[in-house]
């Protein structure tokens, strides 16, 4: 690949084949269960170029080396599982419902005892890790869009000696880089912006380059081929190549998600809204209860009513009607996931839907 800082060129050309006469421009899909023997991978739950084709990309970008998983539990799952059986884990209040109900069921069960804080108040958290195994940090927060001292909550917790583990999916390497800030483990929900097109389902894992980074690579490695937490290798190379784009889809949602963030302020049917001041993600508190904020998510044609984010189009949805949605989330917030679209045409739509309430 050439050689560049510029992460807009090193998406477009990180992990392709080497540029022999002759050779593919793309990687190809390898459709194996086995391999020959005598070479680096025996079995297709240890290894695939597809996935390397990938991980190298993602590794590249973050400043680590990268782990490609089923799905984004998939690689939080094995992320847990750097804690010592029985240890503290120190988590947000408020995070993905996801991995708040993963943290219930480690306490549950005694696997780890749960300290659970704001993880935007930095005193409180580092007030809880003393003895601490891992820190698990979102910034921003989802769908609470709360934004963390990244800085000082790595130094406070490698003082502790924790290891941390920041969940990067709603910021993406273009806007935050957690291992750059001394954090050692980040992960990814695959399946939103890195692929970005709403058509797969992945994760990733990346480590820093230190040494409790490599030792959490080689766990996870692990992790992965023993708990067959694999990803497909189409999967995997449809987030690839949707990774090429990825600069461009994150500029524009990021303008469109600025210029509506601004309108939205000064619209009487918004209470709050939360925007962290970076990134594509907006939540906002409709006026109202739970029924009114319903109302907002049905009336919209361009917008799609459904739950997930970081793809090219945009998407809305009332969070807590999610059972499992904890209830540090307001029952009127809406969690907005800003797309590509022409923003003239997004804030028409969301305007009439808010006009509805």
């Amino acid at each position: 690949m050439p050689v560049s800082s510029s992460p807009a060129t090193r998406l477009v050309h990180l992990g392709r084949p080497d540029p022999l006469p002759g050779a593919a421009l793309s990687p190809p899909v390898t459709f194996t269960s086995t391999f020959h023997a005598d070479g680096p991978v025996d079995y297709g739950r240890g290894g695939n170029p597809t996935w390397s084709a990938f991980e190298t990309a993602v590794g590249d970008l973050e400043g680590g080396d990268a782990l490609v998983f089923a799905s984004g539990m998939g690689a939080i799952a094995a992320a847990m599982s750097l804690l010592a059986p029985g240890g503290v884990l120190v988590a947000p209040v408020s995070a993905y419902s996801g991995t708040v109900v993963l943290v219930e069921e480690l306490a549950a069960r005694g696997a780890a005892v749960v300290r659970r804080v704001d993880i935007t108040d930095t005193a409180a958290v580092v007030a809880a890790l003393d003895g601490a195994g891992l820190l698990w940090v979102e910034s921003p927060t989802n769908p609470l869009m709360a934004v963390a001292d990244l800085p000082a909550l790595v130094e406070a917790a490698h003082d502790a000696g924790a290891v941390v583990v920041v969940d990067n999916t709603f910021a993406t390497p273009l806007l935050q880089q957690p291992l750059r800030l001394g954090a050692d483990l980040v992960v990814h929900s695959a399946t939103k912006y890195l692929s970005g097109h709403s058509d797969v389902i992945l994760g990733v894992a990346v480590s820093a380059p230190t040494q409790v980074g490599r030792t959490a690579y080689e766990t996870l490695s692990r992790y992965r081929r023993a708990h067959g937490a694999i990803a497909g290798p189409m999967e995997t190379w449809l987030a690839l190549r949707g990774l090429r784009t990825m600069h461009l889809r994150v500029e524009r949602a990021c303008a469109n998600a600025t210029a509506l963030v601004d309108r939205l302020q000064d619209h009487p049917a918004v209470a709050r809204v939360r925007y962290p001041g970076f990134g594509a993600m907006v939540s906002i508190d409709v006026v109202g209860d739970a029924a009114a904020a319903e109302r907002v998510c049905a009336a919209t044609r361009i917008w799609v009513h459904s739950t997930s984010l970081g793809g090219v189009e945009s998407q809305l949805e009332r969070r807590r009607r999610h059972a499992l949605e904890p209830a540090s989330v307001p029952e009127n917030l809406v969690r907005l996931s800003v797309g590509i679209e022409d923003v003239e045409d997004l804030w028409r739509d969301l305007a009439q839907a808010l006009d509805s309430v």
